[in-house]
């Protein structure tokens, strides 16, 4: 191991329980080990489980488990009258001991105003009848329930009811109860959630969420008090000794309702400020919680707790390391942290344990590999939010994630085995068989792993001279760094097997192909838009694969994802993007998270970036393009380039006797190209 990367690997306390070394896993919607919005209720969750014992056996230091609600989703139980699950869970810690780990449970009050409502859901909970209906099932009421009445989140129209005092200490007893039977079953620690992220507790925290006029608002110890007293309430129960962390976010980062600031802007914090957390950092302290596992920001600000890629690197070192000034607990940094830099704020004093969490879905041997100097064997978190968290919302909608997605988080677009492993799993294949793969895109490396792990013998063609595919042109922005490590990565992959990689080979008929099964992923050929002129414009390809360039005023046609995003670059390079969308919002397709999406949506707000919605084009002119809005009036937008980004149409080189994976089946992301290469691969 470099020596680099040493401090990462000295022990630290957590009140009196060691942790062998400073990487902390962090929580993540659906790693929950008593199970995640599911219909049966919770239950000790195997698949959860066997996700923590491999990373436990792979040198992680502290795991801390998705929140665990303290009262079903579903049905209202509670999680303490489940005593099976708290046995099943005894079982469970023993053999996380083993391996030297230590684990906290992490416990939630609620979710207040954040409930990611969805567009299922929302329906029943707006008619009064069909609410009172389904509240044996699922109450609605109780789940948006915050510290005053005011919008929810992800649907405005709905307005949260005033959480009663009566509740308030239900919750309260509820934290203790759990609490102990978590040390009962040998749990190391729980961790309260949250006065972070504008959950419920945070949602009493801030001053802008609560107006409550009794104990329970109005002063800052009255705002604090809700988070004081379950802390004080879990210490009567289990003992002053047993750890309690908090997970805190530093600063709320908020300019307003559904509104957050990026990161250097100068702006008037609605939310918590830097001033007002110093003081709470140690009042919560104060109070009993005897670690702070930290970042920034709130739903409203999503960005910031859930970096995307457009996030950078570290972005809550500063902020965390600060608010540790004013504290004698540790302090957990979080938000897309690098090693190295961790490691080195660790030696210097600026925080005591680095926290990361979505690279333990897409690689759960990172830290092993790390410790054996096999860095290029890292499969990168790419900050997609695809498979773990895509919790997804537009313009007059609430959440629009499917519901089978609802039910899974925590899955990872490019590790279909995370969370997943009863249905993705490497097996010997029943008769190794001669595989030929066209495309040597992401879907076929892919494709191409899979197969030669399960002992076929496997060629795979690329007719360029380099691989990746589409995702070349994807990963080109500045700010995709990890989108080319993963191409690199797959790169270091293929030549571990024996892959007989064939490049500058074009495949014109599967029919010469010597082969007993043929995968086609021949991905996908871009759009054109019948409009007179669209022939001066350029493809979004051939913009981010430079194989043309652009003026210094450029209309980007089409606000998807890869719209904004090139436009989010050409803002970047200090040019002046305007962006013409038809739909009614920037990047309306379900389930590309709102962490991503609300980062380029205040981006875009915040530096005035013109964007015209519900708006087509009638024609692309030498000088610019012409417009027509929803009201029919008609508009020209000068332009010294044009590019075009109105999707994808696949592309298949074959589809009869063949296996078509990928774009050239169907156009999706990353994951449904990952996963479905997975589908077929298994199956030969």
């Amino acid at each position: 191991m470099e020596e680099k990367y040493g401090s990462l690997f000295t022990p630290w306390k957590i009140r009196d329980v060691e942790i062998k070394n400073r990487i902390v896993m962090c929580p993540m919607g659906g790693t929950s080990l008593f199970g995640w919005f599911e219909l049966t209720g919770c239950h000790f969750d195997k698949e959860a489980a066997k996700l923590f014992l491999e990373r436990a056996n792979n040198n992680v230091g502290l795991i801390i488990p998705g929140i665990a609600p303290l009262r079903d989703t579903f049905w209202g139980k509670w999680l303490w009258q489940n005593p099976k699950m708290f046995e099943d869970l005894k079982e469970f810690m023993d053999e996380i001991h083993k391996t030297g780990a230590k684990l906290f449970i992490q416990l939630t009050a609620g979710m207040g105003r954040s409930w990611a409502i969805t567009e299922l859901v929302a329906p029943l909970h707006r008619n009064k009848f069909t609410r009172a209906i389904v509240k044996p099932i699922i109450d609605t009421s109780h789940e948006l329930a915050c510290p005053s009445p005011q919008p929810a989140r992800w649907a405005p129209d709905i307005e949260c009811p005033e959480m009663t005092v009566e509740q308030i200490h239900e919750i309260i007893e509820a934290f203790a109860k759990t609490a102990k039977l978590c040390r009962d079953a040998g749990v190391d620690g729980v961790e309260v959630h949250a006065v972070h992220e504008g959950y419920l507790l945070d949602q009493f925290a801030i001053e802008f969420f609560n107006k409550r006029t009794d104990e329970y608002g109005g002063s800052f110890e009255n705002r604090y008090r809700f988070a004081a007293e379950v802390v004080r309430a879990i210490k009567e129960a289990c003992g002053d000794d047993y750890p309690v962390s908090l997970r805190y976010s530093v600063e709320s980062k908020m300019k307003g309702f559904c509104e957050g600031a990026m990161p250097g802007e100068d702006y008037v914090e609605v939310g918590r400020t830097m001033e007002e957390s110093e003081r709470a950092a140690k009042y919560l302290q104060d109070a009993g919680y005897d670690m702070l596992n930290a970042d920034n920001g709130t739903y409203d600000s999503w960005y910031w707790a859930h970096p995307p890629m457009y996030m950078p690197e570290n972005c809550n070192l500063e902020d965390v390391a600060h608010i540790k000034k004013f504290v004698d607990i540790p302090v957990v940094c979080a938000g897309r942290m690098d090693p190295e830099v961790g490691a080195a704020a660790i030696a210097e004093g600026k925080i005591d344990a680095v926290g990361i969490a979505r690279q333990f879905l897409v690689d759960p041997e990172w830290i092993t590999k790390l410790i054996e100097d096999r860095l290029e064997d890292i499969k990168p978190c790419i900050c997609c939010h695809a498979g773990c968290f895509n919790f997804s919302s537009s313009k007059g909608h609430a959440n629009t994630q499917d519901l089978t997605d609802t039910m899974g988080l925590a899955r990872c677009a490019l590790n279909p085995e995370t969370m997943q492993s009863k249905k993705y799993q490497i097996k010997p294949a029943k008769k190794a068989k001669k595989i030929a793969i066209i495309g040597g895109g992401i879907g076929g490396m892919e494709a191409a792993i899979v197969c030669a792990k399960r002992g076929h013998s496997v060629t795979l063609y690329e007719k360029t001279d380099k691989l990746g595919g589409v995702f070349i042109a994807a990963a080109a922005p500045s700010f995709k760094e990890k989108d080319r490590a993963l191409i690199a990565w797959y790169i270091c992959e293929l030549s571990k097997y024996p892959i007989e990689v064939k490049m500058n080979t074009e495949i014109t008929d599967v029919k010469t192909l010597d082969a007993d099964e043929i995968i086609v992923a021949t991905g996908a050929v871009a759009r054109k838009i019948p409009v007179k002129g669209v022939e001066r414009s350029i493809e979004a390809i051939d913009y981010l694969l430079g194989n043309k360039t652009v003026g210094e005023k450029v209309v980007v046609i089409g606000g998807g994802l890869t719209g904004c995003e090139i436009a989010y670059e050409l803002y970047l390079q200090g040019k002046q993007p305007t962006i013409v969308e038809m739909q009614d919002d920037l990047v309306t397709t379900p389930g590309i998270c709102l962490a991503n999406t609300s980062y380029l949506r205040d981006f875009f707000k915040t530096n005035q970036v013109p964007v015209h919605l519900e708006t087509g084009v009638s024609e692309i002119t030498e000088h610019g393009v012409v417009v027509k809005h929803k009201d029919g009036s008609e508009e020209t937008i000068d332009a010294d380039s044009v590019i075009l980004s109105v999707g994808y149409t696949p592309k298949p080189l074959a589809t009869k006797g063949v296996r078509v994976i990928g774009d050239a089946a169907s156009v999706g992301n990353l994951r449904t190209v990952i996963w479905g290469a997975w589908d077929v691969a298994m199956k030969l």
